[in-house]
């Protein structure tokens, strides 16, 4: 496991595949930017089940507060985490040569009641972590903060 931050994570990151950290940069940038401390693993939950789940059932244990998954074609890696956590699942859809990540954002948004994955665009990295912040915001305030400024930031530009 990679620990990307000093502080404690509040946000796990999780992507199937090295592939994925181009994309996934945009989530972590912003997370620094935004100063939420993070957590990065690559597992895949087709070729690695069982670090997956060990990961995911652990991570509230670990002061983990949201989670995003990051993954592409049949992108179950979302579910997957979802299945063995009670935090919240943001998941990334991959850009994929097959389909332009149209399987991906379809494997992601069809999860079965009870096991919700919530989603953003395709490579969407970044917007994931801002909504992981706005999460984050609901509960403590120095991230709702951070949310409100680069909402004037982004008004002003």
């Amino acid at each position: 496991m990679d620990t990307a931050t000093e502080k404690a994570p509040l946000v796990g990151i999780i992507m199937g595949s090295k592939s994925d950290m181009p994309v996934m940069e945009g989530c972590t940038a912003e997370l620094d930017a935004l100063g939420v401390p993070y957590e990065l693993v690559i597992a895949s939950a087709h070729r690695n089940p069982a670090k997956v789940h060990e990961w995911a059932e652990s991570a509230a244990d670990r002061g983990v507060k949201v989670i995003v998954a990051a993954a592409g074609k049949a992108a179950h890696l979302g579910g997957v985490v979802a299945a063995f956590t009670p935090l919240p699942v943001i998941g990334v859809p991959m850009k994929t040569s097959d389909l332009g990540g149209l399987d991906s954002l379809l494997s992601m948004v069809q999860m079965p009641s009870g096991v919700p994955v919530a989603c953003v665009a395709i490579n969407g990295a970044k917007n994931a972590a801002i909504y992981a912040t706005q999460i984050l915001g609901a509960t403590m305030p120095e991230y709702r903060d951070a949310i409100a400024q680069l909402k004037r930031d982004m008004a002003e530009a």
